[in-house]
């Protein structure tokens, strides 16, 4: 027991210099977060992918960040004389979009100097820490598409819902041009902004089309109904009322409100995570509605399950390298086999999280719609 007990001392005494550190080492070149409110300090992102916090509660005793090395533990805030709580990270962050929030004497409360996102089931701190190949998703100076809000009638659910629809450049000018559609899902615990917000779809198509990469196409996004399952019970959630509103409700809806080529080979879904579970159900519950699938983190097909219905122009599935790259990479080959067009990918360096699925829909879009 006393050899355990020294062992375990010496462990945790590395691993305390070890963060310190790897703090001391980082470089002092931190800028603040491209995601904080206006006029706001901090959060700040280095050159390394350190992230630095800086909060003022007088009357606070302690604050730990959710966002850390593993974004188990977090980071420590410590208070300085000024009343503020300041703290760096214990190491370099994934490249990419985080959610976090702020413990602050127990309670959960955002980071008063960012910007929020619906994650989580709730509206959460944001950060970005720079990608190295950032600039597929970067805002520039070139003709925008649009993204607009809609509400659409669902007498199935008696409510009425919202989506958010976007629009390639030059949509509103030429009256005579009718355009695909993709389907797109959020995941457990975002909604209809997730997409558009963290994942900057629009962007995405918005620079891929000036580029001459891809046919320009529509993208809706709605509510998936996700967040009535919780943490631990998603795999009995149903998707059959999402269903009903996603076919009979908001694809009518949007056939009748834009141009859209209102036809299964011209109509593709697909979604991240949980959304790609809702992908995975409706396509192969009503395969004559898609003719393009896409799993994005979201699972895989299997050529059994698509046997006798309706062949899709394409199957697309990805992850990210530290999620299950095999299962992507060997669901594709078999669906190959079996006479498929299937396509899988693998973010380099990243889990599951917004640059997976960034990437994702950037090596998606210029495989829809070909034909």
């Amino acid at each position: 027991m006393k050899s355990l007990v020294t062992g375990l001392i010496i462990l945790l005494t590395g691993c305390i210099c070890k963060a310190q550190s790897n703090q001391s080492s980082a470089a002092e070149d931190f800028k603040p977060s491209t995601l904080n409110q206006p006029g706001q300090e901090y959060p700040q992102v280095n050159s390394q992918g350190y992230v630095r916090f800086k909060v003022k509660a007088l009357k606070a005793d302690s604050i730990r960040v959710t966002l850390g090395l593993g974004g188990h533990n977090g980071t420590v805030l410590t208070k300085n004389a000024e009343g503020y709580f300041v703290g760096t990270t214990a190491g370099p962050m994934d490249e990419g979009f985080h959610y976090y929030h702020l413990i602050v004497d127990g309670g959960v409360f955002n980071d008063p100097g960012t910007l929020n996102f619906y994650g989580s089931t709730r509206w959460e701190s944001g950060i970005e820490v720079p990608a190295h190949d950032q600039d597929f998703y970067a805002l520039r100076d070139l003709p925008h598409g649009n993204v607009q809000q809609v509400l659409f009638s669902s007498k199935s659910t008696n409510t009425v819902r919202r989506a958010f629809v976007y629009t390639p450049p030059g949509y509103e000018k030429d009256k005579s041009q009718h355009y695909p559609v993709l389907y797109l899902q959020h995941g457990w615990g975002e909604d209809e902004t997730a997409w558009s917000n963290q994942g900057h779809a629009n962007l995405i198509m918005d620079n891929l089309i000036n580029e001459g990469k891809i046919k320009p196409f529509i993208i809706v996004m709605t509510y998936g109904m996700t967040n009535v399952a919780r943490m631990g019970g998603i795999r009995s959630f149903k998707v059959d009322t999402f269903q009903r509103v996603l076919t009979e409700e908001l694809i009518p809806f949007v056939d009748a409100n834009f141009r859209t080529k209102a036809d299964r080979m011209h109509r593709a879904m697909g979604g991240l995570s949980m959304g790609g579970m809702e992908t995975h159900a409706i396509t192969l519950a009503m395969p004559g509605e898609f003719g393009y699938y896409a799993l994005l983190s979201g699972g895989t097909f299997n050529s059994a399950e698509l046997k006798d219905k309706a062949k899709p122009r394409l199957i697309f599935m990805s992850c990210g390298s530290r999620e299950k790259p095999d299962g992507v990479n060997n669901a594709a080959s078999e669906l190959k086999s079996a006479g498929y067009n299937a396509v899988s990918y693998v973010s380099p360096n990243t889990g599951h999280e917004f640059l997976t699925w960034r990437r994702g829909l950037y090596q998606l879009a210029p495989l829809l719609f070909q034909n």
